[in-house]
Formats: C-alpha cells, structure tokens, sequence
C-alpha cells in the first residue's frame, strides 16, 4: 500500500541574484496533513525558495514546481493564490483600518451589481472564524486586535481562499507562551484537516513539538530532510552550521578549574509578589544559568537586581562593596548590565542607525568642549563593534529595524560592552536568532567570562542553559529552589532542571 502523494515538489530550484546565487539545486517535497518544518541560518535561502513559492520571485529556467503531481508555472503572487497557496510573513500584511472581513477578502469583495456586498462578506468570514474559536467579529477593526489576534486573521485568509499549502513565518515572534500554544493547537488542527503547512522557525523547540518533518538549507543549498524521529539539537545543528554540538558549545574559560573570586551578590532579594527572599553569589569569571518555567520569576529578578522594578527586600554587592540600585542608571554606572528579552520595544531604537544604536550609552565620554559630540570616535567605536560582533551590515549607517534578529540582537549587546560592564545579565540573548548568530552569541560570552566579567544567563532553552553555563540556579515560584552544576551539586543535565522547577526534586541553593 502506497502512502499519499506529495501535494508540493520544488526539484532543482536554482535563483541567482546579480553578483549572487541565493539557490542551487535546491528541492521540497511535502505531503497533505503535514507539518514540514524549514530550517536554516539567516541567508540560507529560505525566504528566497518560499518568494519563488508565492510567486515574488522567479526562479532561473532548469528548476520545476508541481502541484499534486503536475508541473505549474507560478509567475505571480495571483498565481500562487490560485493554486493554493498561502504565506504568512512574519511582519503581518493587514490594513490595520479595515475590517477583519475587508481584510479577509481584500481583492476578491463579494459584489451585489456595482456595490460591495457587505454582508455577504461578513457570513462568509464569520463561518471561517466560527472554525476558528475566535473572539472578534467579522466588522471589528484589525487595529483593535492583538498580535495573534491578527495572526489568526491572516490564518482566516488563508482559509477563506481555500489554500491547501500555508507557509508561516516565524508566527512566534510576537505571541506569549499562551497565544503560542493557542496556535499551536489551531496548527495541529489545520494539518488534521489536511493542509500542508511548511513551518518556518528558528526555536528548537517549537520544531521539536509540531514538525512531522525538517528541510535544511545551508548556504542556498539543500541539505537534507529528517523524519520526526529522527530529529535531535544534535543533527539539525550538524546540518544548519555545518558542525557538531561540541564545538557550538565549546567553552574556552575554565571557571571551576581556577575560580574567581565573588565579585557579586546578592540578598534576599524580593518585591512582595512575584519574587520572594533569593539570594545567590557570581564568581568573576563565571558564567551562571538562571532556569525554571515559565512564570518561575526569572525575568522578574533580573528586573529588581537591574533596578528596573522596585524591590522590598534584600541587597546587593559588588566586589563586596553594598549597592545602592534604585534605578537602571545606578546599575549601568556600577557596572551592572542587563540585556532586555524584549529588544524590539525595550532595548533598541530601530528607526535608528546601528552607530548611533552602539552609542547611545556612552555618548556623554566622547562629548567635547560645550558638550560638541565626537562624530569619529562614535563612528571608529561602530565599526569595531561591528567586526568584533561579525555584525553582518552594509555599513554603520543603515537602520537597526532592517537587520536580522541575530544581528539586532548584537548591536545591542555592542551597546552594552561599549559600558565595560562587570556583571552582564543576558534575559534570553538567543530568542528569535538563527544558530550562526547563536553560535557568536555563545563565543562572545565565554570570550567575556575569559575577561573575567561575571555573566548571568536567563534562558528558556534547556540545551542552551546546559550548554553554556558553569553553574545554574533554578527558580520555582518566585523563589531559587535549587542549584546544579559545580562541585557540591547535580550535575548539569536537562533532567535535573526539570526536576527542581517541576518541585518533582529539590536541591540545596
């Protein structure tokens, strides 16, 4: 018995760009009911093959696109509607001004003579939201709805189009762990009504829990293709970066072979509500995890630690001397750093140049006579950044908003080295990257743990935590309930984390 055949084949998909070649010889197949996952570094080629897919682009002649078995011509985005297939970018396409309904059917309104038919328009929609569970109406405004609210809109227009092949583009980026399980539960639904989603992500996680199946690209080149079972971190590293975990993770600083002293700590540290009595020492020179669920209190330590909410209780000190942090400012000029997990509306200033990005923190150190601010020395300090950090830009004057999130991510951990911290506190500094940026991210903080800067890594990625920390504290309820790694503790294993912030196991802080 035969299994089904694959509703899409891209074979020997070829793109050059002048001076460029984006693909070579690359191939897709994926099946009805399938969620087919597509991995790959920023410039890889994913967005290339997907363009051709929607018709964008146009692939050079030798390469072949099949629909249910039958060769077709795809030479605009109408054309790719017309044979089903849809694509959610991830920086959304709706017109915030209009209707759901508009927005649903922009192009294709339902006529009554030389009028709109608005509520033809809007029985129609409603039908397809009512499959959705949804909690807006077909007349609500797009520009009262939340992120995913509009996610699942642009879900909605896919399937009032009839579209059998959905590709959705990093969907994540702006959801909460509940609005991205919400989505996960509509995606799941989706395949079991037989559309072919491929899935475009670069959170291992999300791959491991939807994917049936992973494509990479390396290069503009196909790699390869992994059942469910037989996708591990392991692998998809090997075939995204082209080598093995060992060397992804490898730590060049030695914190427990000639430990530093403390050179910060903290108190019972708490704010009465969502953080309760914790305290914890960093070695200089240390790399310490910060795990547990979420909601655990994690980010909300950071924040009171930062003097980014206010704390009721504890202490903190640097190199044994109190603190007194009221205010980030008084962290920032103590030495203190923190890395925001939200860098788009917290960190950076996107509509902004990466120079004046990676000088915002220290503008008042080059400020002449009559506080005239030194241009070359903000540019000479840009331009550094940018080759230390292999920050991948034209130029320093391009604006942040237009770079990768790896790369976003990296002017902004430019700006806060150029403070020369002591303690640096990194909130989840791989969210939203590709594994190369990832790659640098983790040479750049054991390169700074080798400087002797203590670092605090928050992560929500287990592999990540286990991968490049010496010692990691894990937090339950607002509270540390448990340390592992060192010498007086579990091993770092995923499994032993999972233990402590479950409360399956506790361990001595």
């Amino acid at each position: 018995m035969t299994g089904p055949s694959p509703i899409l084949e891209m074979r020997g998909i070829t793109k050059t760009f002048p001076g460029v070649k984006a693909l070579t010889d690359v191939s897709l197949t994926v099946y009805p009911g399938e969620i087919h996952a597509l991995m790959g570094e920023n410039g890889a080629g994913k967005s290339t093959l997907m363009k051709i897919l929607s018709g964008a682009y146009q692939a050079d002649p030798g390469g072949e696109i099949r629909i249910n078995g039958r060769p077709v011509v795809i030479d605009g985005p109408l054309t790719a509607r017309q044979h089903g297939i849809s694509i959610i970018y991830q920086e959304l396409s709706l017109a915030p001004n209009l209707s759901v309904a508009e927005n649903m059917l922009l192009g294709r309104e339902h006529k009554s003579g030389p009028m709109v038919d608005r509520r033809s328009m809007e029985e129609a929609c409603g039908a397809v939201l009512d499959r959705l569970n949804v909690d807006f109406k077909p007349t609500t405004l797009v520009s009262e709805l939340s992120m995913a609210e509009r996610q699942l809109v642009e879900i909605a227009r896919a399937l009032i189009a009839n579209s059998r092949i959905l590709v959705m583009d990093e969907p994540t980026t702006s959801l909460s762990s509940k609005e991205t399980e919400a989505l996960f539960g509509l995606v799941r639904q989706l395949r079991a009504d037989g559309l072919a989603i491929i899935y475009i992500s670069h959170r291992m996680a999300e791959i491991y829990e939807l994917a049936d199946r992973v494509t990479v690209l390396r290069d503009g080149s196909y790699v390869g293709t992994l059942a469910k079972e037989e996708i591990s971190a392991e692998k998809l590293v090997q075939m995204m970066v082209g080598r093995d975990l060992s060397s992804f993770y490898k730590k060049e600083h030695n914190a427990h072979g000639s430990r530093g002293p403390v050179i910060f700590a903290v108190r019972d540290v708490g704010d009465g509500k969502r953080v309760h009595h914790c305290s914890f020492e960093l070695h200089e020179g240390e790399v310490l995890g910060i795990a547990g669920l979420v909601g655990a209190g994690r980010t909300e330590l950071a924040r009171l630690i930062y003097g980014a909410d206010r704390r009721t209780s504890g202490e903190i000190f640097l190199n044994g001397q109190p603190l007194s942090i009221n205010r980030p400012e008084d962290a920032i000029n103590a030495g203190v750093v923190y890395l925001t997990e939200d860098r788009k509306h917290l960190g950076l200033f996107l509509d902004m140049t990466v120079r004046e990005n990676v000088n915002l923190s220290v503008l008042g150190r080059d400020a002449r006579a009559g506080g005239v601010l030194n241009l070359k020395a903000a540019k000479d300090r840009a331009i550094e950044a940018i080759r230390a950090l292999a920050i991948r830009v034209s130029n320093d004057l391009v604006n942040v908003g237009s770079l990768s999130g790896g790369n976003q991510q990296k002017v902004l951990l430019s700006r806060l080295l150029e403070t020369q911290p002591r303690v640096l506190i990194l909130d989840e500094p791989t969210r939203g990257v590709d594994i190369g940026a990832k790659s640098e991210i983790y040479r750049l903080i054991d390169d700074l743990a080798r400087r002797g800067v203590g670092v605090i890594v928050i992560s929500s990625e287990l592999p990540e935590i286990v991968g490049v920390c010496d010692r990691v504290l894990v937090m339950r309820e607002g509270r540390i309930e448990g340390e592992v790694g060192g010498t007086d503790h579990p091993p770092i294993t995923q499994e032993n984390i999972v233990a402590i912030a479950t409360g399956v196991r506790k361990a001595a802080a």
